[in-house]
């Protein structure tokens, strides 16, 4: 990953959780230096911006050591999503998980999701937290525009489209919070670690 990153692959979404609260804390005692990034992904957690070499070789030791445990995911700050479950893709999924639309939505909303990491485009948070035989495809052929604020599902996972884009993933309802705004501290809602709950409310209800 460069001569100033490591990228430290682990097993299970736990353990990247459990190494990124470590990595923080080995932060903020002083051994990591403050502008050192730490991006969490599906199964890695990339450090990057460490100052030397000597950094580096410290870090990939401390690394070599660690004990892989289960991260504490129940203490992040808790984010209510109001969501009107009404995605053109909702009855394939219900039928896919052996359910009417209404009973899928109800079992969705009943999940508490986390924010395991961010990627594809800003604000995007991939959610961990449905249950594994809630695992659902992407569509065969992906849509050119999904609209802002599109919750939809993949695999085993929930996300919440910020903004228009391109996007294969399966589409149960909508919100109009806004999950990215630039002129926002912090822009994004979702970050790594917040725990997220999909309130189901009827249109016009979803909040700013």
């Amino acid at each position: 990953m460069g001569p100033r990153a490591l990228l430290a692959e682990v097993t299970t979404d736990d353990q990247v959780s459990a190494l990124l609260a470590d990595l923080v804390l080995r932060q903020q005692a002083g051994a990591l230096g403050a502008d050192v990034e730490l991006v969490p992904a599906a199964r890695t957690v990339l450090v990057d911006g460490l100052a030397d070499a000597r950094e580096r070789t410290s870090l990939a030791a401390w690394l070599a050591a660690w004990e892989p445990h289960a991260g504490d995911t129940g203490t992040g700050p808790l984010l209510e999503v109001p969501t009107v479950y009404d995605g053109e893709d909702l009855p394939e999924v219900a039928a896919l998980w052996g359910l009417s639309p209404a009973d899928a939505a109800r079992r969705h909303a009943a999940c508490e999701f986390r924010v395991a990491f961010c990627g594809f485009s800003p604000g995007f948070a991939y959610l961990t937290g449905l249950p594994a035989d809630l695992a659902v495809p992407r569509r065969a052929t992906p849509r050119t525009r999904v609209p802002a604020g599109s919750v939809a599902v993949a695999g085993a996972y929930t996300g919440v489209y910020p903004s228009p884009s391109p996007g294969g993933w399966q589409l149960i309802g909508h919100t109009t919070l806004r999950l990215w705004d630039e002129q926002r501290t912090p822009a994004a809602l979702l970050t790594p670690g917040t725990r997220v709950r999909f309130v189901p409310v009827t249109e016009g209800a979803t909040g700013r």
